[in-house]
Formats: structure tokens, C-alpha cells, sequence
């Protein structure tokens, strides 16, 4: 059950030859590769970062006379506002073309934005970018046979939402753009060659041609956010930012190809599988041969951001469901910032460096394992940086391979149901918080819904942890049950089906100790066990290697007796991501015996005995079985454990018991004794607050507060302890440190 851990990034300089900036000049990656990528000894680090001021006007007539107040901010505006970009083009000497989309989000407020793209140049040195000339989208030939804004046939937001871009062999412009949607050809100076080309398999909500009473299968503003091109410009490769709306699939999405030369689509589409429902794509490249670079966000900014990443996939690959492959390329949520460049910039700035911004819409493969970003900043209504203050523009330059990560270790740290200290408890973002806080293993307690899916619940009682107690559609459903010998009174997860629940927002369990995790209530759904395994998966520790998944299932006897078996489903998971190996990182837990025992049949996996404070299995107690938990870590009781499981996640109390006052005593035997059963011992739960610790590594006399919590732990570790469950992983980590 040990493996090795990863204790944080260990920063090492960016070559000297990059001086902490990048020259003038970004050659383009030959070929269109973009070199290595990440490897597992080196991760990404920031090397450069220029900012627009969000308040930048160019030149042109007012701008925002109808967007939505926001951030200090109401139009209109003097001049043409740069909202940010939704895409980029390198021209190979240091400047780029950039593309705003339709402006301020819609048709009805967009009339006055109109349609460019803007020469800018980052200076890197002094963290500015320059604004230069720009060209306007038009159509003075008339290919459009739709009514347009304007009289001069300028183009505006209120006629397209133009947001991915690519430069053909020849010079011209393909357009993505999401009301029709449509590709959209343009001359090198921006105006149309030929007839807004519409998308074979729906319109969406805005599209001109849509008939009155036809169902838009393309959801609004879900068009194409990202297109890619191959490097010889033969094809392009538009990609739905969402799921189409007859999918019963909500993580599907649908890459598509187009020939340039024929001007239709080819017929090859390929299926893509988000992390999250919600997520959508934001930006492709075409990086090689059937390679794409993609862009998975979600739609949170700042601290709430839990997806802002770039995948690979290869389109030659494909799963068992038919799903190309992915695999990481950045998450853009932790970048080393081994010099500094982005200190003071509000949120997500300073010695590790984030993206956090809503809209991470914009990457432009520079050539050898460099990597530009760019935001579009939803003017002025996004504040990811410092509140009430709209972002800026971004445009940040990043070396896949400019960090170089720690060794590993043999310790293991376990994001106990997430990073439950920072936000609410088994939700992606606690998970997401866990792993960048270099946790090795994600634990996801499971428990059924009424339709047998599994799913990231503390227990099957959800009042607590959910808003399930202001949906009044489900008061009804509020009821008393008697789990494991004891009665409560709620909302329970067997009585919703996974679409139900669906519905629901995740909320915190303990907002008297943990007020600051309220401020993420409402905000994140009820994962299930095949998202949580995705996103690890999906995901890398800090020292670059794989995420573990340390599922524990919730009264497995209550689960049985309704017909909702754990077991069957949780192996079946497992195997269809992938997990089902015998070197998969993955340990299965359960405070009850019998499952484990049957489990040991029919899996290669690690097992983990949980061994509760007081008490006794509940299998054992419904079977008439005397033995408690302390009958279990006896010497004789370990050796029987040994028989099926590799290990155990104990009470620490159990490991170092306290004496009346609350200090901790000298270690008990189990410890001792559990490795010589051939057992690993991990003990649980590691919290930082006062009223969790031993009196000895308290501070101060408020309970809530944060006390010693890394003293605590290296005296467990100390103790012989192999790895810990802990509420704070970060703490954890540096404490194996």
C-alpha cells in the first residue's frame, strides 16, 4: 500500500538564456509541434506575463451602452473596449493578433462592439501590452443575406460571436463563432470571402436562420469556442464548447473536421469527455499528427476555479466508449513562479502562479515546451484578481518543463474527502484543491443513489451537506431511517435518482468551525465516483506522478439489505477507468469486514480495514459477532486482517491514545504490531483546528483556530505511522517535509 509521495515543487531556475523574460522574438514551433511537453521530472513554470488594463479603449465610435453594470463599471464608453481574447495568432516576431469575441455577451448588448482583431505586442520586460493597429471584420460584398447592424456593413457582436481563430497558408482568416454556429472566411484584412458556412448538426439559440418552433440543438453561446487547424491548413477542426442539447450525455463533446478547400465538412467527427458536466472546451491546437491541444474550464473564476486545464488528445486513440484520449498537459491552476514575475497581482499571483480567470479561452503553442495563455475578461464583469475590480487582460508565457519537481516519498498523504479544510467536503473542487495541494490520494466516500450510481457523499444522510432543505419539491422525501443501529432524521441519497441529485448543490458540513468554506455553498454539484476517478486520471501530484483514489464504501450492509450493492459497481468503475490493475493506485477502505473479505476475491487492489475509536463493525454486530474494533487491533486480530486486507486506516487514537486532559500518551502496540502482521498503517483524521489536536500542539484557546497541526503529524509519523488522512493537505505535505 505505500507509494511514493510527492512533497512540493522544488524549484529550479528557467534556463539563464530566458533572463526571467522572453526575447522579442517567439519562433513558432517547427512543424507545428510544440516539443517535448511535461515529463515526470519536470513541471510547468511562469516565464513571462504582459497585462492590458481592462479599462483600454481603442479608437472607434462608444462601446457598452447597453452592458450590464458591474465591478464600478457602466457604459458607455468612449471608445471600442478590448473585453480580452477568445483567441490568437503569432506572427513569429513577438506580436500577435488577438480576438476579442462579440463583446459584452450577447446580441441585445453587443450592437455597438464592433468585430476586430488587434496587433499586440507584450513587453515582457515592463509587463505591458502594446495595442497597435487593427483589422475590422466587414462584409462589403454581401455574402451575408441576413440583416446586419450597421448600414456600412461593418461587422458587430449583435451579428456574430466570434471566437477561435486560425491563419490559412494563404493568409486568411478561418473564424469559429458561436450564433449560428457558423466558420466564417475572412481576407488577411478582414473581409468576408464567401458565405458564413453553417453547422451541419444544429443551430443554436441566435441563429438568423433558426425556424419558429425548431429545437436549437446547440445551446446558447455553446458554439465554436475553439477551432484548430492542421499545419498544412487542409483542415480545421472546430470543437462544441458544450453538450448538445438532445445528449442524455452531458460531458460529451463533438470535434469536427472541415476541408478548406471544398469549404464542407468532412463526415469524421470524434467524441470528447469532459471532467464535469458543466465544463466546456475553450481553445484547440493542432500540435501533430492527430494531436490536439484543448482547453477544459468550468465556468468559476478566482477561488471557487476548479478546471482550468489543457489536455492532449490524440484523435487516432480512442476508449472503450469511444472517447479520444487525454492526457495533462498544464494545469493552469498551479504554475511555479520560480522568479517572481507575477508578485502583487492579486489572486493566484506570487510564488506559484494561477489562471484562475472564468474565461481561460486562448493557447498558442510556441515551440520548445513553451506555452502562451490568454483570457478573455468579460468586461467589466470578471474580478478572478482582486474583487471589484475588473480583470485585466493576460497574456502569460509558460515553460512546461521550467520546474523541476521533488523526489518522492514513501509517506502517504490522503486528501481526506478532498481538501475538506478549504472547501466543502467531496465536491471536484475539494478534490482539485487536495491535488494541488499535493496530495497523493483523493479519498471519496461512496454511497448509492436510488438508481445504483455512485456517488462522493460523507454519508447517505445529505442534509447536512447539500441544500436539499430549501428545494421544496423535495420535502416530501424527508424522512427517518435507522442506519447501522442508529435513527436520523434527513434527506437520503437512496431516495433521489443520480438526475435528481444532480440538482442539488454541495454545501459545508461544519460552518461554525470552517466559516470561510461557506463562501463555496451553492456553487458545486455532488460528484459521481466516475468523475471523481476522471479527474484523477485526469491529474498528477505534484512530483509528477499519478493521482490515487482511496474510495471507502458507506454502509455496505444498510446498502445490501435495499438491493444497492457497493461493491459490484464500485469494481465495475474502477475497471472502466482504467483503475482495475494490479499496479492501479487505488486502496479500497470500509469500516466493516465482510465487504472487504468478499472484496479480496475479486480484486488485485489494496485493501484497507478501517478501525474505528470505540465500537465494533457493523457486519459483525448484525451477524451476532462480539468483536469490536479493539478486538481487531489486537496482535491476533491484525493477523486475521492480514488474511484479506494489505492495511489499516485507523482512529489515530487508536495509534497514540490521549490521556483525560487531552495530550497525547506514549504510542500503543498497534502500530508495532500491525507491521509485523505485514500490515501498512494509516491513521485518520488530521484537522488543523484547536478541537482537533491533542491540548499539546494547541494555539491559543479559540477553538476554530489553527494550531499545530504539522507538530502533530511528524509525532504520528514519528511513531512509525506510514500515511495519514487529512482534512489540510498542504500542511500535511510540508510536514513529510
Amino acid at each position: 500500500m505505500r507509494t511514493r509521495r510527492a512533497v512540493a515543487l522544488a524549484l529550479v531556475a528557467v534556463s539563464a538564456a530566458l533572463g526571467g523574460t522572453v526575447a522579442a522574438s517567439l519562433p513558432a514551433a517547427a512543424g507545428g509541434s510544440p516539443g517535448h511537453g511535461p515529463s515526470a521530472d519536470r513541471g510547468p513554470a511562469l516565464v513571462s506575463r504582459a497585462t492590458l488594463s481592462a479599462d483600454f479603449l481603442a479608437d472607434g465610435p462608444p462601446s457598452g451602452a447597453a452592458v450590464t453594470p458591474a465591478n464600478g463599471r457602466t457604459g458607455p464608453f468612449a471608445g471600442q473596449v478590448i473585453p480580452g481574447f477568445s483567441g490568437a495568432l503569432d506572427n513569429g516576431d513577438g506580436t500577435f493578433w488577438g480576438l476579442p469575441d462579440n463583446g459584452f455577451g450577447s446580441k441585445s448588448n453587443s450592437a455597438d462592439f464592433l468585430l476586430r482583431m488587434y496587433l499586440v505586442t507584450p513587453d515582457w520586460r515592463s509587463g505591458q501590452i502594446q495595442v497597435g493597429r487593427h483589422i475590422s471584420f466587414q462584409d462589403p460584398d454581401h455574402r451575408i443575406d441576413f440583416p446586419l447592424t450597421r448600414p456600412d456593413r461593418l461587422l458587430t457582436g449583435a451579428d456574430f460571436d466570434v471566437e477561435s481563430v486560425q491563419r490559412a497558408k494563404d493568409g486568411t482568416l478561418w473564424v469559429g463563432e458561436e450564433f449560428g454556429p457558423f466558420l466564417l472566411h475572412f481576407s488577411a484584412d478582414g473581409v468576408l470571402l464567401s458565405a458564413p458556412v453553417p453547422f451541419p448538426d444544429g443551430k443554436s439559440p441566435a441563429n438568423p436562420y433558426l425556424a419558429p418552433g425548431e429545437t436549437p440543438r446547440v445551446a446558447s453561446s455553446r458554439g465554436f469556442e475553439a477551432l484548430a487547424a492542421s499545419s498544412d491548413g487542409r483542415r480545421l477542426y472546430p470543437v462544441v464548447e458544450g453538450a448538445f442539447t438532445d445528449d442524455a450525455d452531458k460531458r460529451r463533446r463533438w470535434v469536427y473536421e472541415f476541408d478548406t478547400r471544398t469549404q464542407q465538412y468532412t463526415g469524421r467527427t470524434w467524441q470528447y469527455q469532459t471532467d464535469a458536466e458543466s465544463n466546456v472546451i475553450g481553445d484547440a491546437q493542432w500540435v501533430g499528427k492527430d494531436r490536439l491541444w484543448l482547453i477544459e474550464r468550468d465556468d468559476f473564476d478566482g477561488a471557487a476555479s476548479v478546471i482550468k486545464r489543457v489536455y492532449e488528445v490524440d484523435l487516432s486513440k480512442a476508449d472503450r466508449d469511444g472517447f479520444v484520449r487525454k492526457t495533462l498537459v498544464l494545469d493552469a491552476l498551479k504554475i511555479a513562479d520560480p522568479r517572481g514575475v507575477s508578485t502583487g497581482g492579486g489572486y493566484g499571483t506570487g510564488e506559484t502562479f494561477a489562471f484562475p480567470v472564468q474565461s481561460f479561452e486562448t493557447i498558442v503553442p510556441l515551440g520548445r515546451d513553451r506555452l502562451l495563455l490568454a483570457n478573455d475578461n468579460n468586461y467589466p464583469g470578471n474580478a478572478a484578481r482582486v474583487p471589484g475590480t475588473p480583470d485585466a487582460t493576460e497574456m502569460v508565457v509558460v515553460d512546461l518543463r521550467g520546474a523541476r519537481l521533488a523526489r518522492p516519498d514513501d509517506t502517504l498523504v490522503v486528501g481526506h474527502r478532498g481538501a475538506s479544510g478549504y472547501r466543502p467536503e467531496h465536491t471536484l473542487a475539494s478534490y482539485e484543491t487536495a491535488i494541488l495541494q499535493c496530495a497523493d490520494y483523493i479519498e471519496p466516500d461512496l454511497v448509492s443513489t436510488k438508481d445504483g450510481v455512485l456517488v462522493a457523499r460523507h454519508e447517505n444522510e445529505i442534509g447536512g451537506t447539500t441544500d436539499v432543505a430549501t428545494r421544496t419539491e423535495f420535502a416530501s422525501r424527508r424522512t427517518t431511517k435507522t442506519i447501522d443501529g442508529i435513527s436520523l432524521t434527513g434527506w437520503f441519497t437512496e431516495d433521489f435518482t443520480l438526475a435528481e441529485l444532480r440538482t442539488l448543490r454541495a454545501k459545508e458540513r461544519i460552518p461554525a468551525v470552517r466559516p470561510g468554506n461557506t463562501a463555496f455553498d451553492g456553487r458545486y454539484q455532488v460528484p459521481t465516483f466516475d468523475e471523481v476517478l476522471d479527474l484523477a486520471r485526469s491529474s498528477r501530484t505534484c512530483s509528477g506522478e499519478p493521482v490515487g483514489v482511496y474510495p471507502e464504501t458507506k454502509h455496505p450492509t444498510y446498502f445490501d439489505g435495499l438491493g444497492l450493492s457497493l461493491e459490484e459497481p464500485l469494481l465495475a468503475t474502477l475497471a472502466a477507468n482504467g483503475f482495475d490493475g494490479r499496479r492501479a493506485p487505488v486502496i479500497i477502505q470500509s469500516f466493516e469486514t465482510a465487504n472487504l473479505r468478499e472484496l479480496s476475491g475479486r480484486t488485485r487492489l489494496p485493501l484497507a480495514q478501517l478501525i474505528n475509536c470505540s465500537g465494533a463493525p457493523w457486519d459483525l454486530v448484525a451477524a451476532g459477532d462480539t468483536r469490536t474494533y479493539a478486538d481487531l487491533v489486537t496482535r491476533e486480530g491484525l493477523k486475521g486482517i492480514s488474511r484479506y486486507a494489505d492495511g489499516i486506516g485507523a482512529c489515530k487514537d487508536v495509534l497514540i491514545p490521549r490521556d483525560a486532559s487531552g495530550a497525547l500518551l506514549t504510542p500503543s502496540p498497534v502500530i508495532r504490531d500491525a507491521h509485523r502482521a505485514g500490515l501498512t498503517v494509516h491513521g485518520w483524521t488530521f484537522r488543523a483546528e484547536n478541537q482537533f489536536l491533542p491540548t499539546q500542539f494547541r494555539v491559543g484557546t479559540d477553538p476554530n483556530a489553527h494550531g499545530d497541526l504539522e507538530g502533530e503529524i511528524r509525532t504520528f509519523l514519528r511513531a512509525g505511522m506510514d500515511g495519514f488522512f487529512t482534512d489540510h493537505p498542504d500542511v500535511g505535505a510540508a510536514a513529510v517535509d
